[in-house]
């Protein structure tokens, strides 16, 4: 039987200590050339909105030592707006019931048979969120109790979260451009974490004196500027424009997600893509060479060092997400569904086929 499982589902069966710790043991497996996971690829064309473009996403990874494969896949219409100062990239929920379409499908490596789907909304961001907590977890300063936030939306949360699991944090300050937004997560991580979560005014007031600087916007232009960087501090992006290539040099240590530096992109013809351009989006810090900056998998391994004084200015750059996550990630859900009866079975027949493909 193939299970069906719900994004109410993954949020019962995936709480963030096992995501951070089920990663970190995946990534050891990925830096030791035991796991395989294949760049995420993007193809756009126009479609019949004006105002945006239609994105198919796909980025899969294997773990062996678990016996899964996963495949996600998004089925997206993106646009581009002017918010402030920045453009963003936001997903319009243009499916029927004003909707958004992301899947996970699992799979056995010892089968190939599907084993689970499910869709990815809760699930990336929770492992977008573990994955920058490994970060703070090998390179922030042992004794960081404070953090600045930019940004409040979907993913900010998980952020937090991630950060207060790994360090004993005490103080969190967050801005973002929407006052009654940022009041309002505010409010309801100070609920969620026990620890007083305090909206400021501007992004200088969120980071003055912080220990962790958390990024978490949906920009395609940099928030985070060099002169903001202060000794001992620790830096941290969920997507690369976020950080100006400036602040990403003057930091004394670097460490990426992922080598790959952009998506593999297949577009129509002379398509203009916003987050393409010269001047933001993936064309920002095109000057860092990706090939020589160590990765989390080799941090977690043992083969680099994340940090070597208090001093220090460190920065990771959660540049690209993996495939190889959702595997790791799923196979928790799937195991934890199994053994607390989750999810809908439906005929494993209904997804193989008795002619070869």
């Amino acid at each position: 039987m193939t299970l069906i499982l719900s994004n109410d589902d993954v949020s019962k069966l995936l709480t963030m200590p096992e995501c951070i710790e089920c990663l970190e043991d995946a990534y050891r497996e990925l830096g030791a050339g035991r796991g395989v996971s294949r760049t995420r690829s993007d193809s756009i064309t126009p479609t019949t909105r004006e105002d945006g473009l239609y994105s198919l996403k796909s980025m899969d990874g294997v773990i062996p030592k678990l016996g899964v494969s996963a495949v996600r896949i998004n089925s997206d219409i993106i646009t581009w707006p002017k918010i402030g100062n920045t453009m963003r990239r936001v997903k319009s929920p243009a499916a029927p019931g004003g909707r958004y379409v992301g899947l996970v499908l699992l799979f056995s490596t010892a089968t190939g048979e599907p084993l689970a789907i499910m869709p990815d909304g809760v699930m990336q961001r929770i492992r977008v969120g573990a994955t920058n907590g490994l970060g703070v977890k090998y390179m922030a300063r042992a004794d960081a109790s404070s953090i600045g936030i930019l940004g409040s939306g979907w993913q900010a949360g998980t952020q937090l979260s991630a950060a207060c699991h790994v360090r004993k944090i005490t103080r969190i300050r967050c801005f973002s451009p929407s006052k009654t937004n940022r009041e309002k997560f505010c409010l309801e991580m100070t609920a969620e974490l026990g620890i007083e979560v305090t909206p400021v005014d501007s992004a200088e007031a969120a980071i003055a004196q912080a220990d962790v600087v958390m990024c978490a916007t949906n920009t395609v232009d940099a928030v985070f500027f060099e002169p903001w960087l202060e000794p001992g501090m620790h830096l941290t992006s969920i997507k690369r424009p976020e950080v100006d290539e400036k602040a990403v040099a003057a930091c004394d240590r670097v460490a990426i997600h992922t080598q790959d530096s952009k998506p593999i992109l297949t577009a129509t013809r002379d398509l203009d893509i916003p987050e393409y351009g010269e001047e933001r989006g993936w064309g920002l810090a095109a000057g860092l060479d990706f090939n020589t900056l160590p990765t989390l998998p080799q941090l977690i391994a043992g083969e680099i060092s994340g940090r070597a004084s208090p001093e220090e200015k460190t920065c990771f750059l959660n540049n690209l997400g993996l495939g190889y996550q959702f595997a790791a990630a799923g196979a928790v859900v799937y195991r934890r569904a199994k053994e607390l009866g989750f999810g809908h079975d439906l005929p494993t027949d209904w997804f193989t086929e008795d002619v070869h493909p």
